[in-house]
């Protein structure tokens, strides 16, 4: 029997999710949204079976749901998700995982208290290029993993003024929390260990210049909130003396838009990088994947070959979603790690609002 999956949000990223799940098999039998009508217009397009206007109309009608995936504004992560393990449902949701570590660490509670699987869409885990640097990693090709450098920077990025990815209340910060992922990946690679002390620094320069908005995001709403950052960069040590360092930004001086991580590690050196033509269109970008050894007196770096993956990664991730629940392959992520990520954002808005190092 496979799998039966509802979907929260009739948004954009519905395309990728409804993708990955019936690459793994599973079968997309409802959508809900409250936006009158969305949901009975993403049900045509997507060739969904039910539609409802409601998730409680969702989880009361549709009787034979076994997992659900959540895609709404962040501030709605954490009770769609605790509301749908209650209700018995596998939960895989957008990121942030949560507005804070705090509300992830009520979501564990809620999925171990279920023995449902909670996972989220940290899709850059599941970029090609990610994973063929994870078999190098795991075969110990680059030994300990001291510190890394992570990096999402866009100079004309912004999603939209006034709308919820820049209202603090319903987004819980800006790039740093909507681009979170370069971070995970760099956690990722380096063992996902236990951070101990934080240093960032968030600037709002350009959270309000119009000249920076970037080329997809949602319509500005005028006389809308926008009380978020445009840039942050923080430093992090870890437990096992790793140190991590950070850049992102929606709007902030720079050549082009760069998502990457570069590390160095006992053994080797990497970098997982993706440039864009155009900031945040998909199919200017080029990705890259390289080693850097030194062999027999010489410094050698390696290109590594992978497949093209303009989705950069949502599909894969989606699937690996089903696959886990099924058993057929490990999960890309854990709760715990999300509760590790989002302990590192809270503590860098805390420190760009205190000016001092946090322990956490």
């Amino acid at each position: 029997m496979s799998i039966k999956v509802g979907v929260i949000g009739a948004g954009g990223m519905l395309q990728y999710h409804a993708a990955g799940f019936r690459q793994a098999g599973a079968e997309i039998v409802a959508v809900a949204d409250a936006a009158p009508g969305a949901a009975a217009k993403a049900a045509e397009k997507w060739s969904i079976a039910q539609s409802y206007d409601s998730v409680d109309a969702m989880l009361a009608q549709c009787k034979e749901l076994d997992a659900v995936s959540i895609i709404v504004p962040n501030k709605f992560h954490k009770p769609l998700a605790i509301q749908c393990l209650q209700a018995g449902k596998h939960v895989f949701s957008e990121k942030p995982p949560a507005l804070n570590a705090a509300e992830v660490k009520e979501m564990i509670d809620a999925a171990n208290q279920s023995g449902k699987k909670l996972m989220f869409n940290f899709n850059n885990r599941a970029r090609p290029e990610s994973q063929a640097m994870m078999k190098y990693i795991n075969a110990g090709d680059c030994g300990r993993i001291n510190s890394a450098q992570a990096k999402w920077i866009r100079r004309t990025g912004i999603p939209g003024f006034g709308g919820w990815f820049t209202t603090k209340e319903l987004s819980g910060g800006g790039p740093l929390i909507d681009l979170l992922h370069m971070v995970d990946l760099a956690m990722y690679f380096m063992g996902y260990p236990e951070p101990a002390h934080v240093l960032g620094q968030t600037f709002h320069d350009f959270i309000e210049d119009k000249n920076f908005k970037g080329p997809w995001g949602i319509p500005d709403r005028v006389g809308g909130v926008t009380d978020v950052e445009n840039a942050a960069h923080g430093f992090v040590s870890f437990k096992t003396g790793q140190v991590l360092s950070l850049q992102v930004s929606w709007a902030e001086m720079i050549k082009r838009e760069e998502v990457s991580v570069v590390f160095q590690g006992t053994k080797a050196g990497g970098k997982v990088e993706r440039l864009f033509g155009i900031d945040g269109l998909d199919d200017t970008a080029i990705d890259t994947c390289e080693l850097y050894v030194q062999e027999n007196g010489h410094s050698v770096n390696r290109s590594i070959t992978t497949p093209v993956c303009e989705d950069m990664g949502r599909i894969f991730s989606a699937a690996n979603f089903i696959e886990a629940i099924e058993g057929k392959s490990a999960p890309f992520n854990t709760p715990e790690q999300a509760l590790r990520l989002m302990q590192v954002i809270d503590a860098i808005y805390a420190s760009a609002q205190s000016g001092r190092p946090v322990s956490i």
